[in-house]
């Protein structure tokens, strides 16, 4: 248990880092608005020269107080600990990356150039990425991390989906500090790549199969499958419509990653059995993801 908790923090904090980068490197020297509280962020940035990483802590103080009760406390307790080391990271590399002008002002430095589309690619996947480890150990960065999972924890809506409406809305506030039509579409680009990136990473992690086996040697796979993968079988009776024979199929969920263990064990234990492997949409129960409400 304890192993486990501090293997799920490693990979929130490992997640955590991946998306300051991406925000920070990427994105905050650019102008291109990530949405969100880190898009609310950069815009006081910009317009008041407040740094992103103070407004970052200070709008998620709020935001967690709000979903304390809907989340519960544990989950407000990691996104705490995530709003401090997100806030400490983007002011550490805000500050790396800060250079005197000739002109005497801060500006951040620029990683690809003049290359804004570029940034605005690189940005968004790495952001991506970082987010969708964050959300499968489950953590979260705040913001609208928060309105997100909310939304996710009663409909089955994707977190990707749930983010886009809120962080559109943040997005097109852009405009009235820039002033700049191809900046703003940066910025919705930014937001498709991101949420797909999101969505693939989750979304393939979570992607389950469905075997049906029919083998003489059924309860041999059904004990290996058990004993080896961890996984219930389903023993259903049936015949065979033309030896008109009784035949027990075996009814297998499991996670994608396991299948080729399970192909494995079937190939050792009967390498004549018939079986079928096919993707489902969504497996919730047991072992699974939970029912949604409503």
């Amino acid at each position: 248990m304890i192993k486990e908790l501090i293997f799920s923090y490693l990979k929130i904090f490992i997640g955590l880092v991946i998306f300051s980068i991406g925000y920070t490197c990427f994105m905050l020297p650019y102008q291109i608005m990530s949405g969100g509280v880190a898009g609310i962020s950069a815009l006081i940035y910009y317009a008041t020269g407040f740094h992103a990483g103070y407004s970052f802590f200070l709008i998620n103080v709020v935001l967690i107080l709000m979903a304390w009760y809907t989340l519960g406390w544990r989950f407000c307790v990691r996104t705490i600990i995530a709003t401090v080391v997100v806030s400490f990271l983007i002011d550490y590399i805000q500050a790396a990356l800060t250079e005197i002008g000739p002109n005497g002002k801060e500006y951040l430095k620029h990683l690809v150039g003049d290359q804004v589309f570029m940034a605005c690619v690189i940005g968004a996947m790495v952001e991506g990425v970082g987010l969708a480890i964050v959300f499968l150990a489950g953590g979260s960065t705040g913001g609208t991390d928060i309105v997100a999972l909310t939304v996710n924890k009663y409909r089955d809506i994707s977190l990707g989906r749930a983010m886009l409406f809120v962080d559109v809305f943040v997005v097109s506030l852009s405009y009235l500090i820039f002033r700049d039509i191809e900046r703003l579409v940066a910025c919705y680009i930014t937001l498709f790549i991101s949420i797909n990136v999101i969505d693939y990473v989750v979304n393939g992690a979570r992607q389950s199969v469905q075997f049906t086996i029919i083998s003489e040697r059924y309860a041999e796979i059904a004990q290996a499958v058990n004993d080896k993968v961890d996984r219930g079988v389903t023993v259903l009776h049936g015949e065979g419509w033309y030896s008109k024979e009784g035949r027990n199929v075996l009814l297998i969920m499991a996670k994608k990653q396991e299948s080729r263990l399970i192909f494995q064990l079937i190939r050792i234990i009967d390498p004549k059995a018939f079986v079928t492997m096919s993707n489902v949409e969504g497996v919730f129960g047991e072992g699974f993801d939970k029912i949604k409400k409503g």
